[in-house]
Protein backbone atom coordinates (compact mmCIF):
# COMPACT_ATOMS: atom_id res chain seq x y z
CA UNK A 1 0.00 0.00 0.00
CA UNK A 2 2.62 1.99 0.43
CA UNK A 3 5.07 1.78 -2.21
CA UNK A 4 4.33 4.90 -3.71
CA UNK A 5 5.08 6.58 -0.77
CA UNK A 6 8.21 4.31 -0.34
CA UNK A 7 9.36 5.64 -3.90
CA UNK A 8 9.36 9.23 -3.57
CA UNK A 9 10.80 9.26 0.06
CA UNK A 10 13.35 6.77 -1.04
CA UNK A 11 14.32 9.26 -3.96
CA UNK A 12 14.87 12.73 -1.28
CA UNK A 13 16.93 10.92 1.04
CA UNK A 14 19.37 9.03 -1.69
CA UNK A 15 19.75 12.59 -2.75
CA UNK A 16 20.92 13.21 0.95
CA UNK A 17 22.77 10.47 1.85
CA UNK A 18 25.34 10.83 -0.70
CA UNK A 19 26.49 14.50 1.20
CA UNK A 20 29.01 15.23 3.67
CA UNK A 21 27.69 17.99 5.49
CA UNK A 22 23.75 19.76 4.98
CA UNK A 23 23.04 23.08 5.07
CA UNK A 24 19.63 24.57 6.76
CA UNK A 25 18.52 24.84 3.32
CA UNK A 26 19.72 21.71 2.01
CA UNK A 27 17.32 19.99 4.92
CA UNK A 28 14.54 22.65 3.69
CA UNK A 29 14.15 21.50 0.29
CA UNK A 30 14.37 17.76 0.99
CA UNK A 31 11.45 19.23 3.77
CA UNK A 32 9.27 20.75 1.15
CA UNK A 33 9.43 17.31 -1.38
CA UNK A 34 8.82 15.54 1.91
CA UNK A 35 5.69 17.49 1.88
CA UNK A 36 4.74 17.03 -1.23
CA UNK A 37 5.12 13.28 -1.05
CA UNK A 38 3.25 12.78 2.02
CA UNK A 39 0.06 15.00 0.58
CA UNK A 40 0.05 12.99 -2.90
CA UNK A 41 -0.05 9.96 -0.66
CA UNK A 42 -3.71 11.51 0.68
CA UNK A 43 -2.17 12.62 4.24
CA UNK A 44 -4.36 14.88 6.25
CA UNK A 45 -2.88 18.60 5.51
CA UNK A 46 -3.02 19.48 9.32
CA UNK A 47 -0.93 15.93 9.29
CA UNK A 48 1.39 16.66 7.15
CA UNK A 49 1.70 20.16 8.71
CA UNK A 50 2.61 19.21 12.07
CA UNK A 51 4.78 16.32 10.85
CA UNK A 52 7.43 18.35 8.71
CA UNK A 53 7.58 20.64 11.31
CA UNK A 54 8.40 18.50 14.04
CA UNK A 55 11.60 16.65 11.84
CA UNK A 56 12.78 20.30 10.95
CA UNK A 57 12.57 21.37 14.30
CA UNK A 58 14.86 18.02 14.96
CA UNK A 59 16.53 18.46 11.59
CA UNK A 60 18.08 21.74 11.43
CA UNK A 61 19.42 21.13 15.14
CA UNK A 62 22.69 20.09 16.55
CA UNK A 63 21.75 16.41 16.24
CA UNK A 64 22.43 16.58 12.34
CA UNK A 65 25.03 19.15 11.81
CA UNK A 66 27.62 17.73 14.34
CA UNK A 67 26.94 13.92 12.98
CA UNK A 68 29.25 11.98 11.02
CA UNK A 69 26.75 10.87 8.34
CA UNK A 70 24.03 14.14 8.46
CA UNK A 71 22.14 11.85 5.88
CA UNK A 72 21.45 9.10 7.35
CA UNK A 73 20.70 11.52 10.58
CA UNK A 74 17.62 12.79 8.50
CA UNK A 75 16.49 9.60 8.03
CA UNK A 76 16.14 8.44 11.40
CA UNK A 77 14.14 11.67 12.27
CA UNK A 78 12.13 10.87 9.67
CA UNK A 79 11.56 7.34 11.14
CA UNK A 80 11.00 8.28 14.73
CA UNK A 81 8.43 10.75 13.59
CA UNK A 82 6.88 8.28 11.27
CA UNK A 83 6.72 5.95 14.60
CA UNK A 84 5.29 8.49 16.63
CA UNK A 85 2.46 9.13 13.99
CA UNK A 86 1.35 5.71 13.54
CA UNK A 87 1.66 5.40 17.34
CA UNK A 88 4.65 4.50 19.55
CA UNK A 89 3.48 0.67 19.95
CA UNK A 90 1.26 -2.21 19.04
CA UNK A 91 -2.29 -2.29 20.49
CA UNK A 92 -3.94 -5.05 20.70
CA UNK A 93 -7.28 -5.80 20.88
CA UNK A 94 -8.58 -5.59 24.70
CA UNK A 95 -10.53 -8.48 26.24
CA UNK A 96 -9.87 -7.66 29.86
CA UNK A 97 -13.63 -7.81 31.37
CA UNK A 98 -15.95 -10.07 32.60
CA UNK A 99 -17.25 -12.30 29.98
CA UNK A 100 -19.19 -12.17 27.84
CA UNK A 101 -16.83 -9.50 25.94
CA UNK A 102 -18.62 -7.23 23.71
CA UNK A 103 -16.85 -5.61 20.68
CA UNK A 104 -19.12 -3.19 18.54
CA UNK A 105 -17.75 -3.17 14.33
CA UNK A 106 -18.96 0.00 13.15
CA UNK A 107 -18.04 1.67 9.93
CA UNK A 108 -19.13 2.86 6.46
CA UNK A 109 -20.81 1.45 3.55
CA UNK A 110 -18.56 -1.63 2.31
CA UNK A 111 -15.52 -0.69 4.34
CA UNK A 112 -15.66 -4.95 4.98
CA UNK A 113 -17.24 -4.92 8.44
CA UNK A 114 -18.51 -8.23 7.59
CA UNK A 115 -15.94 -10.03 6.72
CA UNK A 116 -13.43 -8.32 9.04
CA UNK A 117 -15.70 -9.12 11.97
CA UNK A 118 -15.23 -12.94 10.53
CA UNK A 119 -11.60 -12.82 10.77
CA UNK A 120 -11.48 -11.22 14.26
CA UNK A 121 -13.79 -14.38 15.30
CA UNK A 122 -11.77 -16.87 13.89
CA UNK A 123 -8.13 -15.26 14.77
CA UNK A 124 -9.27 -14.83 18.51
CA UNK A 125 -10.91 -18.49 18.61
CA UNK A 126 -8.22 -20.18 16.74
CA UNK A 127 -5.18 -18.20 18.58
CA UNK A 128 -6.66 -16.90 21.92
CA UNK A 129 -8.60 -20.01 22.35
CA UNK A 130 -12.05 -17.60 22.99
CA UNK A 131 -15.62 -18.93 22.58
CA UNK A 132 -16.73 -16.71 20.37
CA UNK A 133 -20.59 -15.46 19.03
CA UNK A 134 -20.86 -13.39 16.28
CA UNK A 135 -24.39 -11.44 15.64
CA UNK A 136 -25.31 -9.18 12.48
CA UNK A 137 -27.06 -6.34 13.46
CA UNK A 138 -27.30 -4.67 9.76
CA UNK A 139 -31.27 -5.26 8.68
CA UNK A 140 -31.13 -2.78 5.91
CA UNK A 141 -28.68 -4.71 3.41
CA UNK A 142 -29.92 -7.32 2.05
CA UNK A 143 -28.33 -10.89 2.50
CA UNK A 144 -26.11 -9.49 5.43
CA UNK A 145 -27.47 -11.62 8.14
CA UNK A 146 -27.05 -14.42 5.84
CA UNK A 147 -23.35 -13.28 5.15
CA UNK A 148 -21.97 -13.46 7.95
CA UNK A 149 -23.85 -16.61 8.72
CA UNK A 150 -22.28 -18.39 6.10
CA UNK A 151 -18.76 -17.00 7.14
CA UNK A 152 -19.26 -18.31 10.59
CA UNK A 153 -20.20 -21.93 9.21
CA UNK A 154 -16.83 -21.09 7.42
CA UNK A 155 -14.80 -20.62 10.26
CA UNK A 156 -16.96 -22.90 12.45
CA UNK A 157 -17.57 -20.00 15.21
CA UNK A 158 -21.06 -19.75 16.17
CA UNK A 159 -23.48 -16.71 14.81
CA UNK A 160 -26.89 -16.05 16.38
CA UNK A 161 -29.79 -17.39 15.01
CA UNK A 162 -31.52 -14.88 12.36
CA UNK A 163 -35.02 -13.68 13.63
CA UNK A 164 -37.35 -11.46 11.00
CA UNK A 165 -38.46 -8.07 11.97
CA UNK A 166 -36.45 -7.30 14.84
CA UNK A 167 -34.71 -4.04 14.97
CA UNK A 168 -31.00 -3.77 15.72
CA UNK A 169 -31.79 -2.87 19.41
CA UNK A 170 -33.64 -5.85 20.23
CA UNK A 171 -30.89 -8.14 17.89
CA UNK A 172 -28.40 -6.70 20.07
CA UNK A 173 -30.60 -7.54 23.86
CA UNK A 174 -30.93 -10.66 22.44
CA UNK A 175 -27.11 -11.37 21.49
CA UNK A 176 -26.24 -9.99 24.88
CA UNK A 177 -28.38 -12.78 26.60
CA UNK A 178 -27.41 -15.70 24.53
CA UNK A 179 -23.75 -14.70 25.17
CA UNK A 180 -24.37 -14.57 28.99
CA UNK A 181 -26.48 -17.68 28.71
CA UNK A 182 -24.34 -19.87 26.07
CA UNK A 183 -20.80 -19.06 28.28
CA UNK A 184 -19.71 -17.52 25.63
CA UNK A 185 -16.50 -15.27 26.22
CA UNK A 186 -16.35 -12.76 23.24
CA UNK A 187 -19.86 -11.28 21.15
CA UNK A 188 -18.99 -9.33 18.28
CA UNK A 189 -21.73 -7.09 16.79
CA UNK A 190 -21.67 -6.38 13.60
CA UNK A 191 -23.72 -3.24 13.12
CA UNK A 192 -25.23 -1.81 9.80
CA UNK A 193 -22.52 0.36 7.06
CA UNK A 194 -23.25 3.77 7.34
CA UNK A 195 -22.52 7.47 6.01
CA UNK A 196 -21.03 9.63 8.71
CA UNK A 197 -23.45 12.48 7.80
CA UNK A 198 -26.76 10.17 8.57
CA UNK A 199 -28.09 11.10 11.18
CA UNK A 200 -30.63 8.83 11.78
CA UNK A 201 -28.21 5.44 11.78
CA UNK A 202 -25.37 7.42 13.34
CA UNK A 203 -28.12 7.88 16.38
CA UNK A 204 -29.29 4.60 15.85
CA UNK A 205 -25.48 3.48 16.32
CA UNK A 206 -25.35 5.46 19.69
CA UNK A 207 -28.17 3.80 21.19
CA UNK A 208 -27.07 0.31 20.78
CA UNK A 209 -23.71 0.90 21.84
CA UNK A 210 -25.55 2.50 25.18
CA UNK A 211 -27.83 -0.87 25.48
CA UNK A 212 -25.04 -3.28 24.90
CA UNK A 213 -21.98 -1.23 26.29
CA UNK A 214 -19.32 -2.66 24.59
CA UNK A 215 -16.12 -3.42 26.22
CA UNK A 216 -14.28 -2.37 22.20
CA UNK A 217 -15.48 -0.41 19.48
CA UNK A 218 -13.45 -0.84 16.89
CA UNK A 219 -14.20 1.58 13.58
CA UNK A 220 -13.31 -0.30 10.10
CA UNK A 221 -12.27 2.27 7.88
CA UNK A 222 -11.39 1.09 3.86
CA UNK A 223 -7.22 2.24 3.42
CA UNK A 224 -8.47 3.35 -0.19
CA UNK A 225 -9.94 6.56 2.01
CA UNK A 226 -8.40 9.73 0.92
CA UNK A 227 -8.18 13.00 2.49
CA UNK A 228 -11.85 12.89 4.17
CA UNK A 229 -10.29 9.96 6.53
CA UNK A 230 -9.68 12.68 9.20
CA UNK A 231 -13.33 13.66 8.86
CA UNK A 232 -15.10 10.00 8.78
CA UNK A 233 -13.03 8.84 12.01
CA UNK A 234 -13.43 12.19 14.49
CA UNK A 235 -17.40 11.68 13.68
CA UNK A 236 -17.46 8.58 14.66
CA UNK A 237 -15.21 9.01 17.85
CA UNK A 238 -17.59 11.48 18.31
CA UNK A 239 -20.97 9.97 18.50
CA UNK A 240 -19.62 6.58 19.41
CA UNK A 241 -16.03 6.99 21.25
CA UNK A 242 -14.12 4.54 19.08
CA UNK A 243 -11.44 2.87 20.90
CA UNK A 244 -9.66 1.55 18.02
CA UNK A 245 -9.10 1.21 14.29
CA UNK A 246 -9.31 -2.00 11.89
CA UNK A 247 -7.64 -0.97 8.50
CA UNK A 248 -8.84 -3.09 5.49
CA UNK A 249 -7.35 -3.32 1.67
CA UNK A 250 -4.23 -2.77 3.29
CA UNK A 251 -2.70 -5.40 0.16
CA UNK A 252 -4.23 -2.73 -2.71
CA UNK A 253 -2.65 -0.04 -4.27
CA UNK A 254 -4.13 2.69 -1.78
CA UNK A 255 -1.75 6.00 -1.18
CA UNK A 256 -1.29 4.95 2.76
CA UNK A 257 -2.58 8.17 3.81
CA UNK A 258 -5.73 7.27 5.84
CA UNK A 259 -3.17 5.39 8.26
CA UNK A 260 -0.62 8.36 8.61
CA UNK A 261 -4.01 10.83 9.13
CA UNK A 262 -6.40 8.69 11.40
CA UNK A 263 -4.19 8.06 14.33
CA UNK A 264 -2.67 11.41 14.14
CA UNK A 265 -6.08 13.11 14.17
CA UNK A 266 -7.98 11.23 16.98
CA UNK A 267 -5.54 9.72 19.02
CA UNK A 268 -7.07 6.38 18.94
CA UNK A 269 -4.73 3.05 17.75
CA UNK A 270 -4.72 1.60 15.02
CA UNK A 271 -4.70 -2.36 15.89
CA UNK A 272 -5.43 -4.37 13.03
CA UNK A 273 -4.54 -4.16 9.56
CA UNK A 274 -6.34 -6.65 7.06
CA UNK A 275 -4.06 -7.74 4.29
CA UNK A 276 -6.19 -10.32 2.21
CA UNK A 277 -9.36 -11.39 1.40
CA UNK A 278 -8.57 -14.82 2.95
CA UNK A 279 -9.84 -15.15 6.61
CA UNK A 280 -6.55 -15.54 7.74
CA UNK A 281 -5.43 -12.36 6.02
CA UNK A 282 -5.67 -10.43 8.80
CA UNK A 283 -2.63 -8.56 11.46
CA UNK A 284 -1.32 -6.88 14.01
CA UNK A 285 -0.60 -3.22 13.61
CA UNK A 286 2.97 -2.46 14.61
CA UNK A 287 3.97 1.38 13.69
CA UNK A 288 7.67 0.35 13.71
CA UNK A 289 7.55 -2.28 11.11
CA UNK A 290 5.27 -0.17 9.58
CA UNK A 291 7.62 2.90 9.38
CA UNK A 292 10.77 0.99 8.21
CA UNK A 293 8.52 -0.30 5.14
CA UNK A 294 7.43 2.92 4.13
CA UNK A 295 11.53 3.70 4.41
CA UNK A 296 12.78 0.81 2.34
CA UNK A 297 13.99 -0.75 5.25
CA UNK A 298 11.78 -4.31 4.85
CA UNK A 299 10.24 -6.15 8.13
CA UNK A 300 12.13 -8.85 9.19
CA UNK A 301 10.46 -9.59 12.40
CA UNK A 302 6.97 -10.01 10.40
CA UNK A 303 9.01 -12.05 7.21
CA UNK A 304 10.09 -14.47 10.71
CA UNK A 305 6.70 -14.71 12.11
CA UNK A 306 5.27 -15.72 8.78
CA UNK A 307 7.44 -18.62 8.45
CA UNK A 308 6.89 -19.40 11.78
CA UNK A 309 3.10 -19.36 11.00
CA UNK A 310 3.69 -21.49 8.12
CA UNK A 311 6.08 -24.17 8.82
CA UNK A 312 5.17 -25.68 11.84
CA UNK A 313 8.49 -27.11 14.33
CA UNK A 314 8.11 -30.96 13.29
CA UNK A 315 8.04 -29.94 9.62
CA UNK A 316 11.22 -27.77 10.03
CA UNK A 317 12.43 -30.98 11.83
CA UNK A 318 12.05 -33.29 9.15
CA UNK A 319 13.07 -30.74 6.56
CA UNK A 320 16.49 -30.31 8.82
CA UNK A 321 17.38 -33.71 9.23
CA UNK A 322 16.99 -34.16 5.43
CA UNK A 323 19.27 -31.30 4.74
CA UNK A 324 21.81 -32.59 6.95
CA UNK A 325 22.10 -36.06 4.96
CA UNK A 326 22.07 -34.21 1.36
CA UNK A 327 18.89 -35.01 0.72
CA UNK A 328 16.34 -33.11 -1.45
CA UNK A 329 13.70 -34.90 -3.64
CA UNK A 330 10.30 -33.52 -5.84
CA UNK A 331 8.32 -33.16 -2.78
CA UNK A 332 10.54 -31.25 -0.68
CA UNK A 333 10.75 -28.66 -3.70
CA UNK A 334 6.76 -28.62 -3.98
CA UNK A 335 6.70 -28.25 0.03
CA UNK A 336 8.49 -25.27 -0.21
CA UNK A 337 6.61 -23.48 -3.56
CA UNK A 338 3.55 -23.89 -1.12
CA UNK A 339 5.38 -22.40 1.90
CA UNK A 340 6.24 -19.28 -0.67
CA UNK A 341 2.85 -18.82 -1.63
CA UNK A 342 1.49 -19.36 1.75
CA UNK A 343 3.78 -16.04 2.89
CA UNK A 344 2.57 -14.08 -0.30
CA UNK A 345 4.13 -15.18 -3.47
CA UNK A 346 7.46 -13.74 -4.36
CA UNK A 347 5.60 -10.01 -4.63
CA UNK A 348 4.92 -10.49 -0.65
CA UNK A 349 8.47 -12.09 0.36
CA UNK A 350 10.58 -8.85 -1.17
CA UNK A 351 8.33 -6.28 0.10
CA UNK A 352 8.96 -7.43 3.43
CA UNK A 353 12.80 -8.00 2.83
CA UNK A 354 15.32 -4.77 3.46
CA UNK A 355 17.09 -3.03 0.76
CA UNK A 356 15.77 -5.16 -2.13
CA UNK A 357 13.09 -2.29 -3.66
CA UNK A 358 15.64 -2.63 -6.62
CA UNK A 359 15.71 -5.55 -7.65
CA UNK A 360 11.27 -5.65 -7.03
CA UNK A 361 11.32 -2.76 -9.53
CA UNK A 362 13.58 -5.11 -11.80
CA UNK A 363 11.49 -8.56 -11.34
CA UNK A 364 8.38 -6.31 -12.07
CA UNK A 365 10.20 -4.81 -14.97
CA UNK A 366 11.53 -8.69 -16.01
CA UNK A 367 7.54 -9.59 -16.02
CA UNK A 368 8.06 -12.60 -13.73
CA UNK A 369 4.92 -14.48 -13.57
CA UNK A 370 4.13 -15.29 -10.07
CA UNK A 371 1.88 -18.49 -11.37
CA UNK A 372 4.76 -19.92 -12.24
CA UNK A 373 4.58 -21.49 -8.65
CA UNK A 374 1.49 -22.85 -9.47
CA UNK A 375 2.50 -24.58 -12.76
CA UNK A 376 5.29 -26.21 -11.05
CA UNK A 377 3.24 -27.45 -7.72
CA UNK A 378 0.61 -28.90 -10.96
CA UNK A 379 3.54 -30.58 -12.59
CA UNK A 380 4.78 -31.94 -9.52
CA UNK A 381 1.66 -33.13 -8.87
CA UNK A 382 1.20 -34.67 -11.63
CA UNK A 383 4.41 -37.66 -10.87
CA UNK A 384 3.49 -40.55 -8.91
CA UNK A 385 5.48 -40.77 -5.31
CA UNK A 386 7.75 -42.91 -6.73
CA UNK A 387 9.02 -40.83 -9.03
CA UNK A 388 8.85 -37.64 -6.41
CA UNK A 389 11.27 -39.28 -4.20
CA UNK A 390 13.42 -40.32 -6.88
CA UNK A 391 13.88 -37.53 -10.30
CA UNK A 392 16.39 -39.86 -11.97
CA UNK A 393 13.29 -42.03 -13.25
CA UNK A 394 11.67 -39.38 -15.33
CA UNK A 395 12.91 -40.34 -18.92
CA UNK A 396 11.30 -39.01 -22.04
CA UNK A 397 7.88 -40.63 -21.83
CA UNK A 398 7.04 -40.22 -18.27
CA UNK A 399 7.80 -36.56 -19.21
CA UNK A 400 5.44 -36.28 -21.95
CA UNK A 401 2.58 -37.80 -19.48
CA UNK A 402 3.55 -35.46 -16.77
CA UNK A 403 3.54 -32.61 -19.12
CA UNK A 404 -0.23 -33.88 -20.46
CA UNK A 405 -1.88 -34.39 -17.08
CA UNK A 406 -0.75 -30.84 -15.66
CA UNK A 407 -1.65 -29.47 -19.21
CA UNK A 408 1.70 -27.71 -19.62
CA UNK A 409 5.08 -28.19 -22.44
CA UNK A 410 7.51 -30.89 -21.80
CA UNK A 411 10.14 -27.93 -21.90
CA UNK A 412 8.67 -26.75 -18.41
CA UNK A 413 9.05 -29.89 -17.04
CA UNK A 414 12.76 -30.45 -18.17
CA UNK A 415 13.52 -26.68 -16.72
CA UNK A 416 12.00 -27.65 -13.15
CA UNK A 417 14.54 -30.51 -12.61
CA UNK A 418 16.90 -28.50 -13.87
CA UNK A 419 16.29 -26.20 -10.96
CA UNK A 420 15.58 -28.95 -8.33
CA UNK A 421 19.17 -30.79 -10.01
CA UNK A 422 20.83 -27.72 -9.25
CA UNK A 423 19.06 -27.59 -5.56
CA UNK A 424 20.09 -30.79 -5.03
CA UNK A 425 23.36 -29.99 -5.62
CA UNK A 426 23.47 -27.61 -2.99
CA UNK A 427 22.52 -29.31 -0.41
CA UNK A 428 24.94 -32.14 -1.14
CA UNK A 429 27.17 -29.66 -0.68
CA UNK A 430 26.88 -27.96 2.35
CA UNK A 431 25.78 -31.52 4.17
CA UNK A 432 29.59 -32.54 3.02
CA UNK A 433 31.54 -29.48 3.48
CA UNK A 434 29.91 -27.45 5.99
CA UNK A 435 29.88 -23.17 6.29
CA UNK A 436 32.98 -23.33 3.65
CA UNK A 437 31.22 -25.03 0.83
CA UNK A 438 27.67 -22.69 1.09
CA UNK A 439 30.17 -19.66 1.48
CA UNK A 440 31.77 -20.79 -1.58
CA UNK A 441 28.64 -21.65 -3.66
CA UNK A 442 27.66 -17.44 -2.75
CA UNK A 443 30.99 -16.65 -4.86
CA UNK A 444 32.87 -14.73 -2.07
CA UNK A 445 36.01 -15.16 -0.20
CA UNK A 446 34.87 -17.13 2.64
CA UNK A 447 34.95 -20.52 1.07
CA UNK A 448 38.63 -20.36 1.34
CA UNK A 449 39.32 -19.00 4.73
CA UNK A 450 37.09 -21.87 6.37
CA UNK A 451 38.34 -25.12 7.75
CA UNK A 452 36.71 -28.02 6.23
CA UNK A 453 35.24 -28.60 9.94
CA UNK A 454 32.91 -25.47 9.50
CA UNK A 455 32.68 -21.66 11.26
CA UNK A 456 36.18 -21.54 13.81
CA UNK A 457 34.64 -20.09 17.07
CA UNK A 458 36.62 -16.49 16.51
CA UNK A 459 36.86 -15.97 20.46
CA UNK A 460 39.59 -18.34 20.76
CA UNK A 461 41.72 -17.34 17.86
CA UNK A 462 44.77 -15.42 19.24
CA UNK A 463 45.66 -12.22 16.64
CA UNK A 464 47.73 -13.48 14.57
CA UNK A 465 45.00 -16.08 13.55
CA UNK A 466 42.61 -13.23 12.95
CA UNK A 467 44.68 -11.15 10.92
CA UNK A 468 45.74 -14.28 8.84
CA UNK A 469 42.14 -14.90 8.76
CA UNK A 470 41.29 -11.33 7.39
CA UNK A 471 44.00 -11.11 4.90
CA UNK A 472 42.66 -14.63 2.97
CA UNK A 473 39.25 -12.68 2.77
CA UNK A 474 40.88 -9.70 0.95
CA UNK A 475 40.41 -7.55 4.15
CA UNK A 476 42.99 -5.10 5.67
CA UNK A 477 43.22 -6.08 9.03
CA UNK A 478 43.62 -1.99 10.28
CA UNK A 479 40.24 -2.05 9.22
CA UNK A 480 39.27 -4.79 11.89
CA UNK A 481 39.94 -2.37 14.57
CA UNK A 482 37.84 0.35 13.75
CA UNK A 483 34.57 -1.93 13.36
CA UNK A 484 34.43 -3.78 16.07
CA UNK A 485 33.27 -2.07 19.13
CA UNK A 486 35.89 -1.79 22.21
CA UNK A 487 32.86 -3.55 24.16
CA UNK A 488 31.73 -6.50 23.18
CA UNK A 489 29.39 -6.75 25.49
CA UNK A 490 27.50 -3.86 24.23
CA UNK A 491 23.66 -4.51 23.57
CA UNK A 492 22.59 -4.71 20.04
CA UNK A 493 19.64 -2.59 19.23
CA UNK A 494 15.87 -3.16 19.82
CA UNK A 495 15.26 -2.06 16.57
CA UNK A 496 15.44 -3.87 13.64
CA UNK A 497 15.80 -0.92 11.46
CA UNK A 498 18.70 0.67 13.25
CA UNK A 499 20.26 -3.02 13.69
CA UNK A 500 19.92 -3.30 9.80
CA UNK A 501 21.37 0.30 9.06
CA UNK A 502 24.17 -0.11 11.53
CA UNK A 503 25.32 -3.39 10.24
CA UNK A 504 28.60 -3.06 7.91
CA UNK A 505 28.62 -5.56 4.67
CA UNK A 506 30.13 -9.21 5.53
CA UNK A 507 33.51 -9.30 4.94
CA UNK A 508 34.33 -11.16 1.61
CA UNK A 509 30.36 -10.90 -0.11
CA UNK A 510 30.87 -7.37 -1.07
CA UNK A 511 28.22 -4.46 -0.17
CA UNK A 512 25.17 -5.53 -1.81
CA UNK A 513 22.74 -8.23 -0.79
CA UNK A 514 23.25 -11.34 -3.24
CA UNK A 515 20.46 -13.96 -3.07
CA UNK A 516 20.66 -18.17 -4.18
CA UNK A 517 18.52 -18.86 -6.84
CA UNK A 518 15.21 -19.19 -5.58
CA UNK A 519 12.46 -21.70 -6.13
CA UNK A 520 10.92 -21.68 -9.05
CA UNK A 521 13.08 -18.96 -10.68
CA UNK A 522 16.22 -20.05 -10.93
CA UNK A 523 19.35 -17.22 -10.67
CA UNK A 524 17.41 -13.79 -10.91
CA UNK A 525 19.73 -11.56 -13.25
CA UNK A 526 17.51 -8.90 -14.46
CA UNK A 527 18.69 -8.12 -18.14
CA UNK A 528 20.58 -4.55 -18.91
CA UNK A 529 19.23 -2.28 -21.21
Amino acid sequence: MFESLSDRLGKIFDGLRGRGALSEADVGEALREVRRALLEADVSLEVVRAFVEQVRERAIGAEVTRSVTPGQQVVKIVHDELVRVLGEAAVAIDLNAAPPVTIMMVGLQGSGKTTTTAKIAKRLSEKQGKKVLMASLDTRRPAAMDQLRILGEQISVATLPIVAGETPVEIARRAAREGRLGGFDVLILDTAGRTHIDEELMAETAEIKQLADPHEVLLVVDALTGQDAVNLARSFDTRVDITGIVMTRVDGDGRGGAALSMRAATGKPIKLIGVGERMDALEDFHPSRIADRILGMGDIVSLVEKAAQTVSAQDAQQMAKKFKKGQFDLEDLRNQLQQMKKMGGMGGLMALMPGVGQLKKAMAGANVDEKVFDRQIAIIGSMTKKERANPDLLNASRRKRIAAGAGVEVSEINKLMKQHRQMADMMKKVSKGGMGSLAGMFGGKMGGMLPPGGMPDVSKMDPAQLEQMARAAGIDPAALGQAMPKDMTEKLPTDVGKLLNSAPGLPGLGGAPRFPGLPGLGGFNPKKK
